[in-house]
């Protein structure tokens, strides 16, 4: 039951009501015992959410588009690998002498690596990331920290280029993608999401042992049907959403996760048909 002494979490973002990192969390807060709640929390300005943060004396909050890099400077301490990705997914918040205190993070690129790590070794692992946003930033930053070899493969020459110069790791065209091989393929675009493409022709998967989708609307995407069908492991976005959650639940209580809970919370909203981003 929730009373004056339940601490409150929440999800900034726009649109944020239907995310289901509500239901992930709030299951994990029930299976260790917390008296703890966590909300969808729609915001228009980012700054007076902030500041609405600061004087509710809210326990943490996650950041979702698009307002991951609008945070950071209304922040009081960003970690060393939020500052190296330019993104900020998690923030805790705690009280000091003089006032609560915004500390920013990053777990996207945790919950990458964990979601490969479960099938796959990742150092000196060949990989290929296809596109050039947030999301491949936080993912190549991840496998890079890991001791992967990446090549980024994306559209836009200039953003691809800066952002491979950003991370030290090689660009490709997206044109070649078809001519590259490597041991894991990972989609970070939204192509594929509610719709039936791939920006990888089916053939070209049998040179890949591992291929993850970030997408989890729909959970299987047309790149990981061909990619099964190709006989290769596959990896689905809600993998990354479960693993990022965990290091998020970590931060905020210092408590291990219950990681088959959420994964099981997660699982259940999706056979319901209820997927959202």
């Amino acid at each position: 039951m929730i009373s004056g002494n339940t601490k409150v979490y929440g999800i900034l973002g726009q649109p944020v009501r239907h995310s289901l990192s509500p239901t992930m969390q709030n299951a994990a807060f029930a299976a260790v015992g917390l008296d703890a709640v966590y909300l969808p929390m729609p915001v228009d300005d980012i700054a007076d959410a902030i500041h609405g943060i600061r004087a509710l004396g809210l326990a943490g909050v996650s950041v979702t588009i698009p307002f991951k890099e609008r945070v950071m400077p209304y922040l009081d301490y960003l970690d060393d690998i939020s500052r190296q990705i330019g993104a900020v997914n998690t923030i805790k918040i705690a009280e000091t002498a003089t006032g609560r205190f915004l500390y920013g993070s990053n777990t996207d690129w945790q919950g990458a690596v964990r979601a490969l790590q479960e099938v796959t070794a990742l150092p000196d692992k060949q990989v290929v990331v296809l596109g050039s946003g947030g999301s491949a930033r936080a993912v190549g930053f991840g496998l890079l920290d890991a001791g992967a070899r990446v090549t980024l493969c994306s559209r836009d020459p200039h953003k691809g280029q800066k952002l491979a110069a950003r991370l030290r790791c090689r660009w490709a065209p997206l044109s070649t993608a078809d001519a590259l091989r490597a041991d894991i393929l990972i989609n970070t675009t939204s192509v594929g999401m509610n719709s039936d493409e791939s920006l990888i022709l089916p053939l070209t998967l049998r040179h890949y042992n591992v291929v993850m989708d970030i997408i989890y609307s729909p959970l299987h995407t047309r790149l990981l049907r061909d990619a099964a069908m190709a006989g290769c492991k596959v990896i689905h976005g809600l993998e990354m959403l479960l693993f990022q959650g965990v290091a998020q639940f970590e931060l905020w209580t210092e408590k291990k996760a219950p990681v088959a809970v959420m994964r099981q919370a997660l699982l259940s909203v999706v056979s319901d048909g209820r997927e959202s981003k």
